[in-house]
């Protein structure tokens, strides 16, 4: 579902460069998990931004099933992502004036793929069934957490990115959410893809890969 291929990254500046990426393979088969490791600086935020067509690489391939992102159009990056993609952050960015049924429905209905009866059993499995009249500004970080998965979720994406999805939470609601996110995507077939600096959340996915010196060790 995701093969990256010989991905570089330099970022420049007037007085020095920096090469964050030096030729990165991955790959993640459909319904993998997958959790990936690595000291800060060593550019596993920058891998997830360019995955997601989020910034340009200096070199590479990355493809999403059959779609090779980097040679997207920012419009059609931009269609990619609200349709293929679910993306998890540290701060939760769910839309504050939207109550946790319009947030978690959001992205579905923008790529108009929204399906009732896969948002009801998001809904059941996240615990969110008392919570959906409610604004975020009115929930727990753990219960944000859920609702920024579930709207992830909502559209199947193929392709799930996290990175550092429970930085923000105490230990025993990140190993809840994280295997009730990992259960989830078990469910709909999507692959999985996390950043963490936790070894402890990364032995609960199915295969762990560490990135050192720009490269995948």
């Amino acid at each position: 579902m995701l093969n990256v291929v010989n991905l570089s990254k330099t970022y420049r500046s007037a007085q020095d460069e920096v090469s964050v990426l030096r030729g990165v393979d991955l790959r993640i088969a459909a319904g993998e998990s997958v959790a990936l490791t690595g000291e800060s600086g060593s550019g596993k935020s920058t891998l997830l931004h360019l995955i997601a067509g989020l910034d340009d690489a200096d070199g590479g391939e990355v493809w999403i099933a059959t779609t090779q992102v980097l040679g997207l159009s920012d419009a059609a990056r931009a269609t990619l992502r609200r349709q293929q993609l679910g993306l998890i952050f540290q701060q939760f960015n769910l839309v504050p004036s939207l109550s946790v049924a319009d947030n978690l429905a959001l992205q579905a209905r923008l790529a108009d793929r929204h399906d009732p009866a896969w948002q009801a059993e998001l809904v059941e499995r996240l615990g969110l069934g008392e919570m959906m009249k409610r604004y975020p500004e009115q929930l727990s970080g753990g219960q944000q957490q859920r609702v920024a998965i579930g709207r992830a979720l909502a559209v199947k994406p193929a392709l799930l990115l996290a990175d550092e999805p429970t930085g923000n939470l105490d230990e025993a609601t990140a190993d809840d959410v994280l295997h009730l996110t990992r259960d989830l995507v078990a469910r709909s077939g999507c692959a999985f893809l996390m950043v963490t600096h936790s070894a402890r959340l990364a032995a609960m996915l199915d295969r762990q890969v560490h990135l050192h010196a720009g490269r995948i060790a």
